[in-house]
């Protein structure tokens, strides 16, 4: 049985249609519709609720050496009060999940989880937390996001402090609500984290304001593709290391070539040998989107070779035409070249594109 929202009721009110995703019936869009949606949130302010997304709060004095365990990264050096994109690894580099973990105290950390990964990650870190002085715990909450140019005049109405924030930059107010300035769309927004009691009363106030309008999975999938950015059990998996997934960035120089976190070897021989796929943008011809399973090929003919395989795909409204995400092999896939993928039974041409498809607009201060 699907898992409900706290604030189904809300979303029922608004008009919502629902799926499943993570385990969770959730809101898929809106009267609005998907295309308006998308449209909504790059030129206004979009509502979303992620309550599907777990929050893990690590605490103690060994909190940092346990994240720095789990995950690639420098976590004793990382600043209180900021968040950092990464992910938990496997033995052989594999991705458990992607991350954004968040310093709030010299010793606590706050990690937000993919839904449909929740309970593995908890076990995980749980286990992995046998051998430090530090403990993890699920907090229940409701997640909010509001994404959009609008997003931050919006939100300071309510809270005037948050304005301030940069991207990646997060605040904890003295009632225990949480605030990122981060999402999942390539907008400025920000991710707000509240009780159960509180969060209907906030959440009725937000979608109430002139320039807000709710947003479902359908356009967060769309915005999100079009931002380049990835999801997981799509784009990378417990079968896909970080290189392969495009995300090497996130794990500092000095850490690819070894370290103590889990998965550290395996990492340095990827890193070392190289990898045998990696990520792509694909703008396919035409206006037919090109979805996640469709192979790639070398050519058009019947014997071309294949070379990869989409793992996202749909129409990008902002870009008026369809885009896509792709794993193919690295002696393919250079910015510009043609590759074909297999839809309903036909070969059709795509071109290699450089992701983004849309400039990111995160808020890094005036410029």
């Amino acid at each position: 049985m699907a898992k409900q929202l706290p604030l189904k009721n809300l979303h029922t009110e608004a008009g919502a249609r629902f799926g499943l995703f993570a385990g969770y019936d959730m809101p898929i869009t809106y009267p609005l519709g998907v295309m308006k949606e998308h449209l909504h949130t790059r030129e206004a302010a979009g509502l979303f609720d992620i309550s599907h997304m777990a929050h893990l709060e690590v605490r103690g004095p060994q909190a940092a050496d346990l994240v720095a365990r789990a995950c690639p990264y420098a976590s004793a050096a990382q600043g209180c009060r900021t968040g950092r994109y990464t992910f938990m690894l496997n033995e052989n580099a594999g991705m458990i999940d992607d991350l954004i973990v968040s310093r709030l105290e010299s010793d606590r950390y706050l990690v937000v989880a993919n839904g449909a990964c929740a309970e593995k990650d908890l076990a995980h870190l749980e286990l992995l937390a046998e051998d430090f002085d530090a403990q993890v715990t699920q907090i229940p909450r409701v997640f909010l996001a509001l994404q959009g140019p609008k997003a931050a005049a919006t939100l300071g109405k309510i809270f005037p402090e948050v304005v301030k924030l940069l991207f990646m930059q997060v605040k904890e107010l003295d009632d225990g609500t949480f605030i990122s300035r981060s999402g999942y769309t390539g907008e400025d927004g920000f991710e707000i984290a509240l009780s159960l009691e509180a969060a209907e009363p906030f959440a009725r106030q937000l979608a109430d304001m002139p320039d807000v309008e709710w947003i479902g999975l359908g356009a967060r999938d769309s915005l999100r593709i079009e931002a380049g950015l990835p999801l997981y059990g799509q784009d990378m998996d417990e079968e896909t290391d970080p290189v392969t997934a495009g995300l090497i960035w996130a794990v500092p120089k000095d850490l690819r070539n070894g370290g103590t976190y889990l998965g550290a070897d395996a990492l340095r021989e990827v890193v070392s040998n190289g990898a045998s796929q990696k990520r792509i943008g694909l703008k396919p011809d035409g206006r037919a989107p090109v979805r996640a399973g469709s192979h790639l090929y070398a050519g058009e003919e019947t014997e071309a070779a294949a070379v990869g395989i989409v793992t996202s795909g749909g129409f990008g409204p902002s870009c008026g035409h369809p885009v896509a995400i792709a794993r193919i092999h690295s002696d393919h896939g250079t910015v510009g070249d043609r590759v074909f993928a297999e839809v309903r039974g036909k070969r059709l041409a795509c071109s290699v594109e450089k992701m983004p498809f849309v400039a990111h607009n995160y808020y890094r201060g005036e410029q």
